[in-house]
């Protein structure tokens, strides 16, 4: 009888520990691949970075650069790119390579 409870114990610790998690992670994953729309900005699990140009059933039409388009699996798709409010005075500034600032102390 012990040995049947601890062994009921040790699947729920499984179930909870393991198996919720993964069906949650799933759950979200479809219906971020679900909600995909025309214009939006992804990046694929390959690190590409493009806008969706078209959808169809299963695969993505994405624009990667002007004039450059490429298909790919609908399940390719990694995230998407929340679009943000963007202030060009709150944007870091890019600097070329070598370039310091003035904060910046040369050696």
């Amino acid at each position: 009888m012990n040995n049947i409870v601890l062994l009921l114990v040790f699947f729920a610790l499984i179930y909870f520990m393991m198996i919720r998690p993964q069906q949650k992670q799933q759950k979200k994953r479809r219906e971020m691949l679900n909600s995909l729309r025309k214009g939006d900005q992804i990046i694929t699990i390959g690190g590409i970075q493009g806008t969706i140009k078209a959808l169809r059933e299963d695969r993505v039409v994405l624009e990667i650069a002007k004039g450059v388009d490429i298909t790919i699996l609908k399940t390719a798709v990694g995230q998407v790119i929340e679009e943000e409010n963007t202030n060009e005075d709150n944007e870091p500034e890019v600097l070329p390579e070598g370039e310091v600032t003035g904060d910046e102390e040369e050696n």
